[in-house]
């Protein structure tokens, strides 16, 4: 026989509870509050936080697998833009909305962006791959890259490259001396220039090896590594103007900072002298120098492929599109036009 005789009224309807047990009394009195047949909810699904997941993309596939200098830049790219434009967002709930204001956001040249694009771009792929998104919001065709186009590389003209090769001699410091002529002579990439060690220079042979480059991750840093490219291991020409000035390299060591390479701080100081000493009007700036004796070499001798040869690059395409800027006047184009369309 029930113990217990219990009335309890449920959104207004009343209901009788008998139970022997209060245990039992609790039991029918939790059935009618939440019914049997009412089915559960379903299970929140489990998301992602963006910022974790591309991190440990980052440090799994892509920071292992890439040259330290991009790594870097990708790194870059994650920290300055990515990241803040999605914080605290899942990766299930970034939008195509999302990404057009990432890019919206950003300042500056379309390649800058366009870098961002490229590491944001192999995150998403990676959540599909997981199965986390079904396709990748990059990839809708509403995404707009807008931005200033960058700024060529301008070669110095003919007159300043003959004024500097003029007074390498005004420079008081020796290694300064060396550095002009022979970055300012040769096609060279900087990293180029300051991987040489005394056995790449060979003045008896005309002759300048480049099997290695060094480049500089952290500012200051210096990492010794293989040529850019298989294409960039070469050997080139050593201008005569050059010779004059080389130093006496032992070698095994580097020909500007002896047993350790020198720093972009360095050589910017190194720059700097350069400009005071010669009394040059603009700034001493290495890449300007691969630009203008790239832009002359073809310009003096139309063989692209000599000067694709001299740059170390794997197409001419390449050369012809960042490198040779051509030296010749609209004057001299519509001349060329009257000569060949006149009678």
């Amino acid at each position: 026989m029930a113990k217990i005789t219990r009335t309890v009224t449920i959104n207004g309807v009343k209901h009788w509870i008998r139970a022997s047990t209060e245990q039992e009394y609790a039991d029918k009195l939790l059935k009618l509050v939440v019914p049997q047949s009412a089915p559960s909810a379903a299970p929140e699904p489990v998301k992602h936080p963006f910022a974790d997941y591309a991190m440990t993309w980052f440090e799994t596939y892509s920071k292992p697998n890439i040259e330290t200098v991009t790594a870097t830049t990708y790194k870059r790219q994650l920290t300055g833009h990515i990241l803040p434009a999605f914080e605290g967002l899942a990766v299930e709930d970034i939008t195509t909305d999302d990404v057009q204001r990432l890019f919206n956001s950003m300042t500056g040249a379309k390649t800058s962006k366009d870098k961002t694009k490229m590491v944001l771009n192999q995150i998403l792929d990676a959540a599909v791959e997981d199965g986390l998104i079904v396709k990748s919001p990059l990839k809708s065709k509403r995404i707009k890259i807008t931005g200033k186009a960058s700024q060529p590389t301008a070669p110095y003209t003919v007159e300043q490259m003959r004024y500097l090769v003029q007074h390498i001699g005004d420079i008081q410091d020796p290694a300064d001396r060396a550095y002009l002529a022979i970055q300012a002579l040769h096609p060279l990439r900087l990293e180029e220039v300051l991987g040489l060690q005394g056995a790449d220079i060979d003045p008896e042979n005309g002759a300048i090896h480049i099997c290695r480059a060094v480049t500089h991750p952290d500012r200051n840093q210096p990492e010794v590594k293989d040529t850019k490219t298989r294409s960039s291991a070469r050997t080139i020409g050593l201008s005569a103007l050059a010779v004059p000035y080389l130093p006496q390299t032992k070698p095994g060591e580097f020909v500007f900072g002896g047993k350790r390479p020198l720093s972009y701080t360095q050589v910017r100081k190194m720059c700097n002298r350069i400009k005071r000493d010669t009394g040059f009007s603009e700034n001493i700036t290495p890449i300007r120098f691969r630009t203008t004796v790239l832009t002359d070499l073809y310009d003096q001798t139309k063989d692209i492929k000599l000067a694709q040869a001299a740059a170390g690059h794997t197409t001419s395409a390449m050369t012809l599109r960042y490198y040779v800027k051509g030296r010749e006047t609209i004057s001299k184009a519509a001349a060329v036009v009257d000569r060949a369309y006149s009678a």
